[in-house]
């Protein structure tokens, strides 16, 4: 900003402007907290859907993956590309036959129906934050019988 210059205020956004009683009982930010988080088990890993019963509407899904060590086979999202972050863990990502080694702080990107695994490589669960465009997981994963990776 130019010195003797003015900037207006913005208007205040209509959801703080309501009783915090009005926003039925919710903070402004919605947050899911990790420790309620219900993993289930899937071929290889554990997964937790931290938007399920959430009343959150983001028209896309997030997926909470711990894969300990040990072989798994691939699997393909059919409806949309997947976004995946490593937030604990080392390992190894699968697309296809290509191996590629993975570690805390990178971001994975898988084409939507590319055949992939990732598999734990170090003594601790390999830990990642999966988003999907798509807001069905169920409808938009497919599990495969192989090859096993390692």
């Amino acid at each position: 900003m130019r010195p003797g210059s003015t900037r207006a205020s913005p208007e205040p956004h209509p959801s703080r402007t309501r009783a915090s009683s009005e926003l039925t009982g919710r903070s402004a930010v919605p947050v899911v907290r990790g420790s309620g988080l219900d993993f289930v088990r899937l071929p290889g890993r554990r997964s937790a859907d931290p938007l399920r019963g959430a009343g959150i509407d983001t028209g896309a899904s997030v997926r909470v993956v711990r894969i300990a060590s040990g072989p798994r086979t691939p699997h393909v999202h059919p409806l949309s590309a997947e976004v995946a972050y490593v937030a604990e863990g080392a390992g190894t990502a699968w697309e296809g036959d290509q191996p590629t080694a993975v570690g805390p702080g990178d971001l994975l990107v898988i084409p939507r129906g590319a055949p992939h695994a990732t598999v734990a490589t170090g003594p601790a669960d390999l830990v990642l934050v999966c988003f999907f465009a798509h807001p069905d997981l169920a409808a938009n994963l497919r599990e495969l019988a192989g090859p096993l990776r390692e």
